[in-house]
């Protein structure tokens, strides 16, 4: 008789999953050495991060699946309304339910209590699964979510673990990996410069470099600046989920031999800095990253970021792992670093210096779902 944990692992296969994106709980400890071993998986450093992930993966023909903790959930509501609901994206997630059942942390209580409450006032799909022989509830749980092209959650209860015979040794993981780690070495980064050039003038001086690549444009004026200079199915506009454009650059990447081009904003990079983080960590060599900074949240009247004072985003992308990085402040030296990354099968991360202020460009006259559709049949075709 097969654990309840390789039950999990032979459902999730049946039904075609091939890519996970993971963040740890105690009650699914033995489950997760086995994703490890069964799919391609990327470790998690916080859940929203990976909506992000699994939806690039999904444009690019993956077919991704979450597990995670049930409190992660509460995390990843706006992702998930914003992104996959409104795109039309499917993820089916996995999440470890707790405050639930025979919970000891008081603090997990809360949120455990109320949680399908909060699901189906979001409108989300969720499947309650409290014992050991529901688990195939799962399969119905990654159909629906395919299906009808949404979110679906599996409240997966500590009971359905608790009498399980698998024996995967956790506990000597985490002497396996310990090694000798080697000092980061930061080199000396390029100079700050005074910007000379507006974000549409970065955007509009590279259009003709940009020829079978995929460019992925951040929310709001970004995706708008892009659409009026160089509209194309190729272009992945994100019209919502602040702070998930690297993300889903990252897990576009995963799947497309060709480049991934981010246009990624200072606000944007400061909100989700676990994307550059778990960017480093995997080193996706057909990225490149054009962190577009004017010192401001452009879309919602110019607010200042940290990125006017003292946040340095190139030193940012190197403590993160980034080699190949480089500032500039004016077209010809963002041309000169697009070509020139464009050679490297290599990561990369161009930090653009630049005046605020946004071009008068129209809205973008396609909804979130008819861009997931229009893009995901150019990327196959």
């Amino acid at each position: 008789m097969i654990s309840a944990e390789q039950n999990v692992i032979k459902l999730m296969k049946q039904a075609g999953i091939n890519f996970v994106a993971t963040l740890p709980c105690d009650r699914i400890k033995n489950l997760l050495p086995l994703i490890s071993k069964s799919f391609d998986e990327v470790e998690l450093t916080r859940e929203e991060n990976g909506l992000g992930i699994c939806a690039g993966a999904y444009l690019a023909g993956a077919r991704p699946m979450m597990i995670i903790q049930s409190t992660g959930l509460g995390n990843m509501i706006n992702a998930l309304e914003s992104l996959n609901m409104a795109s039309a994206i499917p993820i089916p997630i996995l999440a470890s339910y707790r405050g639930f059942y025979k919970e000891g942390i008081e603090s997990q209580k809360p949120l455990g209590r109320h949680l399908p409450a909060i699901l189906k006032g979001c409108g989300i799909s969720y499947t309650l699964i409290d014992e050991v022989e529901k688990l195939g509830f799962l399969s119905y749980v990654i159909k629906d979510a395919y299906t009808n092209c949404h979110p679906h959650v599996a409240l997966v209860s500590p009971k359905v673990w608790e009498n399980s015979q698998c024996t995967e040794i956790w506990q000597e993981n985490l002497l396996s990996g310990i090694q000798a780690r080697p000092a980061g070495k930061i080199e000396s980064l390029s100079p700050m410069l005074k910007p000379e050039i507006t974000r549409y003038d970065a955007i509009c001086g590279i259009c003709d470099l940009i020829d079978d690549q995929v460019a992925v444009a951040n929310i709001g004026v970004p995706s708008k600046e892009l659409f009026a200079a160089l509209d194309r199915p190729l272009n992945y506009y994100m019209l919502g989920s602040m702070g998930l454009v690297s993300s889903i650059g990252f897990g576009i990447a995963k799947f497309t031999h060709r480049k991934v081009m981010v246009f990624e904003g200072d606000g944007s990079i400061l909100m989700n800095p676990n994307a550059l983080m778990t960017i480093g960590q995997y080193q996706p060599s057909n990225l490149m990253i054009i962190a577009l900074d004017n010192a401001c949240y452009g879309s919602t009247g110019s607010q200042r970021t940290y990125t006017r004072n003292s946040m340095d985003l190139e030193l940012l992308a190197r403590a993160c792992g980034v080699k190949n990085t480089v500032r500039v402040n004016e077209i010809q030296g963002l041309r000169e670093a697009v070509k020139n990354f464009g050679k490297l099968d290599e990561l990369s991360f161009i930090h653009v210096l630049l005046k605020p202020g946004n071009a008068p460009c129209p809205n973008i006259p396609f909804s979130p779902a008819d861009i997931t559709k229009r893009f995901k049949i150019s990327l196959e075709s």
